[in-house]
């Protein structure tokens, strides 16, 4: 059965929000698919949830169809689930408490309550489990915007495999990797599955998958020769060489009195930024402060440092670096100091000017491996200009919307959540998982970002609301509107999903809130049609446009 615009619940506006920057933020609520309740909390009107739910069922249909069992965990989740995993401090956690004082989380993600669950797998003989649930997921994220991008309440299928060790992991991590290629394929998405990182969700090999856009929270870094693809946080990059002024047998000391910041300390010397060092002192998790070492001209990649101290961290307060070090910031260095230093591999080879220690004073010539002894890890911060590590093409960067990861968890939560197994020989161990997940607003918004005109949205035909859009532009005639509902009853019987533009409205203003829609198919009935029985046909992506006679109209659209 044929929808009929006049009965439904499609708020169109020919205006964005003053707020709205990326294009899926201004065409979504344009075209009456989304509204904003509150900062970062959005309702899916019914337009925005038909696509939703069909992005769902193409996640669904692929989860399935590599064993998938679909279940569903709740939001309100025990609070000690989070203690015993030790991730009871993420700030991004929603906190509450019930009116008999029990803890309880939102969480963002279900590992703890999925592994509870998998306690109840007793023997290797159950092994392997994949589980994956649809569900709400509660984040406090501080910077919300840009629409669907970034929320604070979301929907997202997560899924979880367990095995009985790495080898059996490794199979299930490569049946989701794939079963996330043929999701995107079937959305219509331009996408790049990349190297990426954990984070907060802890775990060893990670995959991203970016679909380039307008905007987004990402940046896809690939090389121009295609050698490499990954997501910022984790990209390497060969930075440009330094020019570097003349060496030292020993390091020398040089007043820089007021001198605070890379910048000045080069325009003081007349050197490139590139020939210093910038020292970054942090304190781990455990206490322990680390200084952290990368080149003037470089940033401190925050989830590379994380990776590297293999522990949260934060920045060491003036009263912890004056202990450690003697001296204020800006007189920062990894000479004659009793803490670890991470120096990144930019400073593996030649000589810098970094802090003294002594505030107002640096020193020249400092060289790894003679005047200190760093562990060498790479914690810069990819950027334009740097080289690709395979091959010496240039590196490019795009701004991307993550539509998907996935990442091995390993025994990360059934250890202290004690979900074990016993295998064949009697031996008790702990179950090995994987996590998959997909964000199916994050997945409309990068269709709308990769496939708009400045008139609205065209959806690609797996996930469009509706297949076919007739206008009736009857103007009152009620034989024109008798001949579109005809036309969409027998386009709707064939199996396509049709939406009739049967209001009494100017042809302009249906014309208009058709772009917004964006359905892939266009077919307008009006009064020549009936003097020659036909109708205008086109694609909305503008690839065609045709007159059709009304009885070769329903080929036309199957063969669209």
């Amino acid at each position: 059965m044929f929808a009929r615009q006049s009965q439904l619940f499609i708020p169109t506006l020919r205006e964005a929000p003053a707020d709205a920057e990326a294009a899926s933020h201004k065409l979504l609520v344009r075209g009456g698919y989304i509204r904003q309740v509150a900062t970062g909390v959005w309702t899916f009107l019914p337009l925005g949830w038909r696509v939703h739910q069909k992005v769902v069922q193409i996640v669904r249909e692929e989860m399935d169809a590599i064993g998938g069992q679909e279940m569903l965990m709740p939001v309100l989740t025990p609070y000690e689930l989070w203690q015993q995993s030790g991730r009871e401090a993420i700030p991004e956690i929603f906190r509450l408490e019930d009116r008999n004082g029990r803890e309880y989380v939102l969480p963002m993600t279900h590992e703890e309550t999925v592994t509870f669950h998998a306690r109840e797998i007793a023997s290797y003989r159950q092994l392997p489990q994949l589980l994956y649930h649809f569900s709400i997921k509660e984040r406090d994220e501080p910077r919300s915007r840009g629409g669907l991008l970034r929320l604070r309440e979301f929907i997202m299928k997560d899924a979880y495999s367990f095995d009985r060790d790495e080898a059996g992991l490794d199979v299930a991590f490569r049946k989701n990797e794939q079963a996330y290629h043929r999701m995107y394929q079937r959305v219509g998405l331009e996408y790049s599955a990349v190297q990426a990182e954990s984070g907060m969700m802890g775990g060893k090999e990670s995959i991203d998958f970016l679909a380039p856009s307008g905007s987004g929270e990402n940046t896809l870094v690939t090389c121009e020769n295609g050698d490499l693809a990954a997501d910022l946080e984790v990209a390497h990059g060969v930075p440009r060489a330094a020019e570097r002024p003349d060496a030292h047998e020993t390091p020398k000391e040089v007043a820089t009195p007021g001198v605070t910041t890379i910048e000045a300390l080069a325009e003081m010397l007349g050197i490139d930024e590139a020939a210093t060092s910038k020292a970054m002192p942090v304190v781990r998790s455990d206490g322990r402060l680390v200084l952290g070492l990368v080149r003037g001209d470089d940033r401190l990649s925050e989830p590379k440092m994380l990776a590297a101290l293999e522990s949260d961290y934060r920045p060491a307060t003036d009263e912890e670096i004056k202990a450690a070090f003697g001296a204020s910031g800006g007189s920062l260095g990894p000479v004659g100091v009793d803490v670890e230093v991470l120096a990144d591999e930019a400073l593996r080879d030649g000589q810098y000017v970094a802090g003294a220690n002594r505030d107002g004073w640096h020193l020249l010539g400092v060289e790894a491996g003679r005047d200190y002894e760093p562990r060498f890890v790479d914690i810069r911060e990819a950027r334009e200009g740097d080289t690709c590590p395979n091959c010496g093409g240039a590196l490019r960067f795009q701004t991307a919307i993550e539509v998907g990861h996935i990442f091995k968890f390993g025994s990360r939560y059934s250890t202290p959540l004690d979900a074990t197994f016993v295998d064949e020989d009697g031996v008790e161990r702990p179950l090995v998982g994987g996590s998959y997940g997909v964000g199916p607003a994050r997945v409309m918004a990068a269709a709308v970002e990769q496939s708009h005109d400045d008139n609205g949205i065209i959806w690609p035909a797996s996930i469009a609301p509706y297949d076919v859009h007739v206008l009736a532009l009857h103007g009152g005639a009620e034989d024109v509107l008798a001949d579109a509902e005809k036309l969409a009853s027998i386009l709707s019987d064939s199996g396509l999903d049709v939406l009739l533009d049967d209001r009494d409205e100017r042809p302009g203003e249906k014309f208009a809130d058709a772009d917004l829609i964006g359905a892939p198919l266009r077919i307008i009935v009006g009064k020549k049609t009936l003097e020659d029985g036909s109708v205008d046909v086109r694609k909305r992506d503008g690839a065609a446009e045709a007159r059709v006679v009304l009885g070769d109209v329903l080929k036309w659209a199957q063969d669209a």
